[in-house]
C-alpha cells in the first residue's frame, strides 16, 4: 500500500526534472557561451586582411554625362527655326521688255504705179496726201504714207489709199457718179498683201517721199 503513493511521487519527480532540464537545454540554446563568441570574434579577426589588401568598399557606380548634343545655330538668312521647311526658291525675274517699235516716219506725197491692162501701158505718178489725183478713168486720193526703218538697209513704205472710178463724159452725155473701188493700206514691199483687183486697171505703191512734188 505505501508502495503506491512513492512511485507517484517518483514518477512525478521524475517529470518536474525532464521539464526542468529541457528549460534549461533551451535557455543555453537562447544564450551563446562565452567560447563561442570569443571564437567567432577571433576567427573574424584572423580571417581579417588589412585595408590596404581588402577589397574596395562599396561605391555608387559612376554618373555618365550623356555628350552635349550639337545644335544647328540659324544663320542670319533663315528666317524660321532649324526644323522648319526649307524656303521656297525665288521666282524668276521676268523677261526684259522687249524695245519699242521704231516710230514710222510721215511723208507728204506717196508714189504710185498704174497699168492699163488693155494697152499694156504703164505710168508712175507722185499723189500729194489729201490731193485727188486722175489717171484715166481712176482717181487716187492718199490719206497718210510713212516709212518705218528710215535710213536703215529695207525700209518699209505703206498708204492708205482711196481709189475711185470716175469715167470722163464722152459725147457730151453727162458722166457718170464716181464710185468707190477700193480703200486700205497698200504696201510697197509687199504688194500682193492687199492688192487693187479691177477688170481694166492695176496700180500698186513704189514708196514715200520725203518731199511733196511741185504743183
Amino acid at each position: 500500500m505505501r508502495r503506491a503513493p512513492m512511485m507517484r511521487r517518483a514518477r512525478w519527480a521524475l517529470g518536474l526534472g525532464v521539464v526542468i532540464a529541457s528549460a534549461v537545454g533551451l535557455a543555453g540554446l537562447a544564450q551563446p557561451s562565452g567560447d563561442n563568441q570569443t571564437g567567432g570574434d577571433a576567427g573574424s579577426s584572423s580571417s581579417a586582411s588589412p585595408a590596404t589588401e581588402g577589397p574596395p568598399a562599396s561605391t555608387s557606380p559612376p554618373e555618365i554625362t550623356p555628350p552635349p548634343v550639337a545644335t544647328q545655330t540659324p544663320t542670319s538668312d533663315e528666317s524660321g527655326p532649324s526644323n522648319s521647311a526649307p524656303a521656297k526658291p525665288a521666282p524668276p525675274k521676268p523677261p526684259p521688255p522687249p524695245p519699242p517699235a521704231p516710230v514710222p516716219v510721215r511723208s507728204p506725197a506717196a508714189v504710185i504705179q498704174a497699168l492699163d491692162k488693155v494697152t499694156a501701158e504703164t505710168m508712175r505718178f507722185a499723189v500729194p496726201v489729201g490731193k485727188p489725183i486722175r489717171y484715166k478713168n481712176l482717181v487716187f486720193v492718199v490719206k497718210a504714207c510713212e516709212t518705218t526703218g528710215l535710213g536703215g538697209a529695207s525700209p518699209q513704205a505703206s498708204a492708205y489709199v482711196v481709189i475711185d472710178s470716175a469715167p470722163l463724159s464722152s459725147g457730151g452725155d453727162a458722166p457718170p457718179p464716181p464710185r468707190e473701188v477700193y480703200k486700205g493700206w497698200m504696201f510697197a514691199n509687199s504688194p500682193g498683201l492687199n492688192p487693187f483687183q479691177h477688170p481694166t486697171y492695176d496700180a500698186w505703191l513704189i514708196s514715200c517721199m520725203a518731199a511733196a512734188p511741185p504743183a
